[in-house]
């Protein structure tokens, strides 16, 4: 065999050529790559809330909106990363390119800290004075680098790691099964490290030197993924399965008129040798799509069968598979407003943290602020092999369902779970900022305001119940996008769920901006977002969060129960993931 596997991926042509899948051997440059991306990257993201309002002397609003900006564009950019990848480049090209990109986004992030021109002047040396526009302009930079990086990264890097592994036989299976498992260990691995060693680096020791080891990192993850190159399966890009959509809904309005019901009326029935997809049986929900599929005199058919024009003429199966997308996507409008309670976590507490006791007693120690977000780690990282191990066995006995519940049950219980969550963390605010002003203070937080004598281990509870939602939830996102949408869309699936961040992102940022102009000091009451967390009433917005994720969750009550699985025609959601479970899919 030759050591050097070509891009493959047969369609069009009758020609087969063997795939040479090395899936074990090409396994650790993949999963190195992935180790190295996220401890270059994770940390610094986490910790860039405090880099902004410390280094670079940012109001906490500000920081906070750019931020949400930031993440939102890194989550919502997976859309054109997939499109290039599934389209025009493949997925090893779209990573290798974004890899380097991640490399030079953190190279300009850090050369902001290592630099000092780069960025303000420390306010306790002078007047506190924000970034200048140049200084600004190179921030943004790096910003626009790592946002480039994170859309290739994210929604090609699983995709590209099954890709390695025969689909067809057992071992590759089972191998494919064992990169997943590798895939989120390393994952949770990077965030641990990242979230405490880096984060530490950077908050108490230096801010050059903690953003210049995760670059040496990230140097590294390009390093390792491009010395596997020659053992790679590279697939190539099999066109635009977004094309496919479209062609349904023109077919869709130029068919408008005709009526499925008439005698005589005949549907075109025609799946292609060459598809991977799964067949889909015919279904009345999103029925009038359906009229796609109705021939008329002016439709002309090849003799392979396929429609001469694909704009007027869709076979049953293109248009189940596009109703597979378009009815998830009531599901992803609840996933939006999901997340908005997982952002407040991973922002607003961390400005909790600065202005709580964070001392590691007997000792002097601190623990940097934007450390505490492992606690919600953790708590994912305990209750996935509970819930795998302990639970699920349990529920099957009860609910003889394969996994215990299904996927839509399980959302659900991690949107039950997100409203106890934005609970927990109003009282949590309430008891830090109450002991703020009764009892002595500790200190000050530069640019903030007095530190309460709260313990920081107060705020575990919060990001401990919001680890816990994350694991029926999320989990839950990934499971539900991955399984529903078409076998050609696997790219597109992984978007699809970032995509539902990124617009959770915005409407965070859209959420903090309305509730801060609405109590801006000098209204009736405090700004309930104000700079310093002891004047501001940040539980009241936790409270209004809470309201949000309320009516969300009757919301998804609704278009739950409205849901069918793929693949099940027209019967009741949960009766029919048995039946799906069944079926082998190619990655």
């Amino acid at each position: 065999m030759a050591s050097k596997v070509e891009d493959m991926a047969i369609h069009g042509d009758d020609k087969v050529e063997e795939i040479n899948y090395r899936g074990v051997k090409a396994m650790p440059f993949v999963i190195g790559n992935e180790t190295f991306e996220k401890l270059g990257t994770i940390g610094t993201s986490t910790n860039l809330l405090v880099y902004l309002t410390t280094v670079f002397n940012m109001k906490s609003i500000t920081a906070t909106n750019l931020i949400y900006v930031f993440n939102g564009t890194c989550n919502f950019g997976t859309l054109a990363g997939a499109f290039l990848s599934d389209t025009y480049f493949g997925r090893y090209k779209v990573l290798g390119t974004a890899s380097i990109s991640s490399f030079l986004g953190m190279l300009v992030l850090t050369l902001t800290a290592a630099i000092t021109k780069l960025h303000p002047p420390h306010c306790a040396d002078t007047p506190c004075v924000g970034p200048t526009p140049w200084q600004m302009a190179f921030l943004l930079t790096g910003f626009a680098f790592l946002i480039t990086g994170a859309s290739g990264i994210r929604p090609c890097n699983l995709a590209f790691g099954a890709d390695q592994f025969n689909p067809n036989t057992e071992s590759g299976q089972r191998g494919i099964a064992s990169f997943f498992n590798w895939y989120y260990f390393t994952f949770t691995f990077a965030m641990m490290v990242s979230l405490t060693i880096i984060v530490y680096v950077q908050a108490n020791i230096n801010w050059a030197i903690g953003l210049a080891i995760p670059t040496f990192l990230m140097f590294l993850s390009c390093a390792v993924f491009f010395i596997g190159t020659r053992i790679y399966v590279r697939v190539k890009p099999d066109g635009s399965p977004l094309t496919s959509i479209f062609q349904v809904m023109v077919a869709t309005i130029k068919k408008r008129k005709l009526d499925l019901e008439e005698p005589g009326v005949s549907l075109f029935d025609h799946v292609s040798t060459k598809s991977i997809n799964l067949k889909l049986p015919y279904t009345q929900q999103l029925r009038v799509f359906n009229k796609a599929a109705i021939i008329t005199p002016n439709d002309k058919i090849n003799p392979d069968g396929s429609p001469a024009n694909r704009w007027t003429l869709c076979s049953i199966q293109q248009i189940e598979e596009v109703k597979c997308v378009i009815k998830t996507v009531p599901i992803w409008i609840s996933c939006i407003v999901y997340f908005v309670s997982i952002n407040q976590m991973q922002t607003y507490t961390v400005f909790q943290a600065l202005q709580s006791d964070r001392r590691l007693k007997p000792s002097s120690f601190q623990v940097p602020a934007a450390s505490y977000t492992v606690f919600q780690m953790l708590a994912l990282t305990i209750w996935i092999p509970i819930y795998d191990q302990l639970l699920v066995p349990c529920l099957r006995k009860i609910t003889n369902k394969r996994q215990g519940v299904s996927l839509l049950q399980r959302i659900g219980v991690g949107m039950g779970i997100a409203v106890f969550t934005m609970l927990v963390a109003a009282v949590v605010e309430t008891k830090r900022r109450d002991l703020a002003h009764s009892k002595p203070t500790i200190g000050f937080e530069r640019g903030k305001g007095a530190v309460s004598s709260m313990s920081g281990y107060w705020l575990i509870f919060q990001l401990a119940v919001a680890g816990l939602s994350e694991g029926f939830a999320v989990i839950g996102f990934v499971e539900f996008f991955y399984k529903q949408f078409p076998e050609n869309m696997k790219s597109f699936a992984g978007s699809f769920l970032f995509c539902g961040m990124a617009m959770s992102s915005y409407l965070s940022s859209f959420l903090i901006s309305i509730v801060h102009r609405a109590t801006r000091e000098g209204g009736s009451s405090r700004n309930w977002l104000a700079q310093d967390l002891n004047e501001a009433k940040l539980d009241y917005f936790y409270y209004l969060c809470t309201v949000l994720e309320v009516l969300n969750f009757g919301y998804y009550l609704v278009v739950a129960k409205w849901y069918r699985y793929k693949g099940t025609a027209d019967e009741p959601a949960d009766v029919a993931l048995e039946d799906m479970a069944s079926h082998k899919h190619v990655v």
